[in-house]
C-alpha cells in the first residue's frame, strides 16, 4: 500500500509572523535526528537504527523547520512553521492529508528512510524552484529583519561601501472601516513602494510598524528615492466606501561607517525626527540629531509625572507702559524644574506635552495658578492684568471657554484682567475654530492677544479676521538698524485702524526700547525693562510703583 504524503503546495500558508529562515533551523534539525539515534536501544543497529532515528527526530525537526512551503525571494529560502505529532511517528498535517511512520513496522521504517530525508532537505534548501512572483506578491511579503541585517552587512563590506537605509512609518491606515481595509491599504502601500524601487533596492519589514528600504545609491540619489516614496505613499487610497490618506515619515541613514544594527537605529531616529517635525517629510540622521532625540525620549519619559511631583512652576515678566514706564501687568511663563534636566523652557516643554496629549492638563494648571496669583496681586487696589500663553490644540478644545470662565469665577478675577495669548504661526491650520474660541472669550470680557506676529502679507490679511485686543511684535520690527524697520509703521497703522494695542516684546536693549517708543507701541516687555522672576520678586517690584494701575 503506497504511503501518502502531502504535496508541499497543498498545505495552507502560515501567518507571516511565523516565517523563519530555513538555514537557521538546519542545525537544530540535524541535532534532533542525532539525539534520536543516541536514545534508541542497542538491539537496533545499522540501517534500521538510522531509519528509526529519522522517524523519531524528523517530526520535531519538521515543527521547527517547516515542510509546508518554501518561498524564495532574492535567493533566500523562507519557511512557514507547522505542527508535527507522534513521538514514535511522523505526522505532517495539511489539507486533510497525513503521513505517519511507525517504528515498529519494518516496511514503514524503510519507507521513512526513503521519504523523510528528501522531504527534510526539500524544506530546508527550497529544492522546489519557486515560480517568478508578480510585483504585487513580492511587495506584500518584504524581507525580514534578519535578511535586512545580512544585506546591510554585505553592503558595508563591499570594496567601496556606499548606500543608505530608509525607514518608513505610515500613519492613518487604522482609520479605515475595519482591519481588512487596513490590510488592503498596507498591501497597496507595499505595492507602490515596490514600483518606485530599482532592481537593486531591497524592501524589508524589520518590525511590525512600517518598513525599510536598503539602496546601494549614494546620498543624493537616496534622498531622491525617499522623496519619490513619500509622493507615492501619500497619494489617496481607494477602499470600499471611502478614500483614505496616509501620512509618511521617512528617516535616512548612510550605511558606510556603522554596523547593521547601528544603521537601522540611526535611520529609525531620523524617522522619529520626521514625525516630530510634522510628518510627510524625509529626514537625514546626524550625530547632533541623535543627541536631540535621546533627550526628547528622556523628556517624554519624565514629563507625564512632573505635575504630580510638583515640578512645574510659573515665573512672571512684567509688562510696562512705554509712555510712563509703569507696570500694567505681567505674563505668566511656564518652567519645568526637573531634577534630571534642570530648568526646561516652554519652547522645548510644550511640543512634548502636545505629543503626549498632556497640553490640556498642563494648560489647566497654568490657568489656575496664574489666576490665583493675579487675585493675590489685585489686593490693595492694583489693577494689573495677567497674560497666559495658550496652544492652539488647547484653545480649540470645546470646553476651553466655559472652563476659563469657571476658573475666573472661582478666584474672583474680573474677566478683563485676563489676557489669553495665542501664537500667530500656529493659527492658520485651525483658523475658523480659533476665531470662534477667541470670539467666545471676548464675549465674556476676557481680552485676547496674538503673539509672535510676523507682519507678513498673509499675517496682515489674517489679522482682520481674528477677534483680538492686543498684538505682540518682536524686536526685529522695532530695531533701528534693521532694514525692515518701516514694517513696524505699517503694523502700528493697521493696529490703530483695527483698535489694537501694540506690545513690543523681547526688548533687550535701550535701542530696542527707544525704537518701540518711536514706532508708537503702547507697551513693552523684555530684559531691558524687567526680567522674568518668581511671584515674590515680581510683587516686590510692583511695590516700587504704588500708583501702578490701569
Amino acid at each position: 500500500m503506497p504511503l501518502p504524503y502531502p504535496s508541499l503546495a497543498s498545505l495552507p500558508p502560515a501567518p507571516r509572523r511565523l516565517r523563519r529562515h530555513a538555514a537557521d533551523a538546519a542545525g537544530p534539525a540535524v541535532a534532533l535526528v542525532l539525539a534520536a539515534w543516541l536514545l534508541l536501544p542497542d538491539p537496533l543497529t545499522g540501517p534500521t537504527r538510522l531509519a528509526v532515528a529519522a522517524a523519531l527526530g524528523a517530526p520535531t525537526a519538521c515543527a521547527l523547520v517547516t515542510l509546508t512551503e518554501a518561498y524564495r525571494y532574492g535567493g533566500v529560502g523562507r519557511c512557514q512553521l507547522v505542527g508535527a505529532s507522534s513521538v514514535l511517528g511522523l505526522a505532517v498535517l495539511g489539507a486533510g492529508q497525513q503521513l505517519r511512520v511507525g517504528a515498529a513496522d519494518p516496511t514503514a521504517v524503510l519507507l521513512a528512510l526513503a521519504v523523510v530525508p528528501p522531504l527534510l532537505l526539500r524544506g530546508l534548501l527550497g529544492a522546489r524552484p519557486a515560480p517568478a512572483d508578480p510585483p504585487a506578491a513580492r511587495a506584500s511579503v518584504p524581507a525580514g529583519r534578519a535578511e535586512l541585517l545580512r544585506a546591510l552587512d554585505a553592503l558595508r563590506d563591499a570594496p567601496a561601501p556606499s548606500g543608505a537605509l530608509l525607514v518608513v512609518e505610515l500613519t492613518g491606515a487604522a482609520e479605515g472601516p475595519g482591519f481588512a481595509v487596513r490590510d488592503d491599504v498596507l498591501t497597496e502601500a507595499f505595492r507602490r513602494a515596490r514600483a518606485v524601487l530599482g532592481p537593486r533596492d531591497l524592501l524589508a519589514e524589520p518590525s511590525g510598524a512600517g518598513f525599510a528600504v536598503l539602496t546601494p545609491a549614494g546620498p543624493v540619489l537616496a534622498y531622491a528615492l525617499g522623496s519619490r516614496l513619500l509622493a507615492a505613499l501619500t497619494q489617496p487610497y481607494q477602499v470600499p466606501g471611502a478614500v483614505l490618506r496616509l501620512r509618511a515619515s521617512i528617516g535616512l541613514a548612510e550605511v558606510a561607517g556603522s554596523g547593521p544594527e547601528d544603521v537601522l537605529r540611526q535611520a529609525d531616529l531620523a524617522r522619529r525626527r520626521a514625525v516630530q517635525l510634522g510628518r510627510d517629510r524625509v529626514e537625514w540622521y546626524d550625530a547632533y540629531l541623535e543627541e536631540q532625540l535621546v533627550r526628547r525620549l528622556d523628556l517624554e519619559r519624565e514629563l507625564p509625572g512632573a505635575l504630580a511631583r510638583g515640578e512645574l512652576d510659573l515665573v512672571y515678566q512684567p509688562v510696562i507702559g512705554l509712555a510712563d514706564r509703569l507696570p500694567v501687568g505681567a505674563e505668566a511663563l511656564l518652567r519645568w524644574r526637573s531634577p534630571v534636566f534642570g530648568t526646561v523652557l516652554p519652547a522645548e516643554l510644550l511640543p512634548v506635552a502636545e505629543d503626549l496629549g498632556l497640553v490640556g492638563e498642563v494648560g489647566c494648571w497654568v490657568l489656575e495658578r496664574a489666576c490665583r496669583q493675579l487675585a493675590a496681586w489685585s489686593t490693595g487696589g492694583r489693577e494689573l492684568w495677567m497674560a497666559i500663553n495658550v496652544s492652539v490644540p488647547e484653545l480649540v478644545s470645546p470646553d476651553f471657554v466655559p472652563r476659563t470662565a469657571a476658573v475666573l469665577d472661582a478666584f474672583g478675577v474680573p474677566p478683563d484682567r485676563l489676557v489669553v495669548e495665542v501664537a500667530e504661526p500656529r493659527v492658520g491650520a485651525e483658523l475658523p475654530t480659533v476665531v470662534a474660541r477667541l470670539a467666545g472669550l471676548r464675549s465674556l470680557g476676557i481680552r485676547t492677544a496674538l503673539d509672535d506676529f510676523r507682519a507678513e502679507h498673509a499675517s496682515l490679511a489674517q489679522l482682520r479676521r481674528l477677534p483680538i485686543d492686543l498684538l505682540k511684535v518682536g524686536p526685529e520690527l522695532v530695531d533701528p538698524a534693521d532694514p525692515e524697520r518701516p514694517l513696524i509703521d505699517v503694523v502700528v497703522n493697521v493696529g490703530d485702524r483695527l483698535g489694537l494695542e501694540i506690545v513690543a516684546e523681547e526688548l533687550e536693549s535701550a535701542a530696542h526700547v527707544d525704537g518701540a517708543c518711536r514706532a508708537g507701541c503702547r507697551y513693552g516687555q523684555g530684559f531691558a525693562l524687567a526680567r522674568p522672576a518668581t511671584a515674590e520678586r515680581v510683587e516686590a517690584y510692583f511695590e516700587e510703583f504704588p500708583s501702578a494701575f490701569r
